[in-house]
């Protein structure tokens, strides 16, 4: 394993640490996601240029794609959250009455 493909490894799981551990606001679980997604999206823009295949080219750019959506969705779930409940916390958010 180089040392890039351990550095994104370990970006991976610092990410996936930090949802599980802090889970007290939204924002901060956002963030760890977005960091999860760059994370993958660096790691599969290496592969695709080390692997030069055609059909990896457009791996990365969907995986852009779906993160723009993934960031545009929790932005506007943050904004509807803050706005019925009057704060972020995750612990206070009920499925229920949602």
């Amino acid at each position: 394993m180089t040392t890039t493909q351990f550095l994104f490894n370990a970006t991976f799981a610092l990410s996936i640490m930090g949802l599980s551990i802090h889970r007290t606001h939204l924002v901060s679980a956002l963030l760890c996601i977005e960091g999860m997604m760059l994370a993958l999206f660096i790691t599969l823009t290496l592969f695709s240029s080390t692997i030069e295949l055609k059909t990896t080219f457009t791996a990365p750019i969907m995986l852009l794609a779906f993160s723009a959506c993934e960031a545009s969705t929790g932005l506007a779930l943050l904004v509807a959250t803050t706005r019925t409940h009057g704060k972020d916390h995750l612990q206070n958010l009920n499925l229920l009455q949602c």
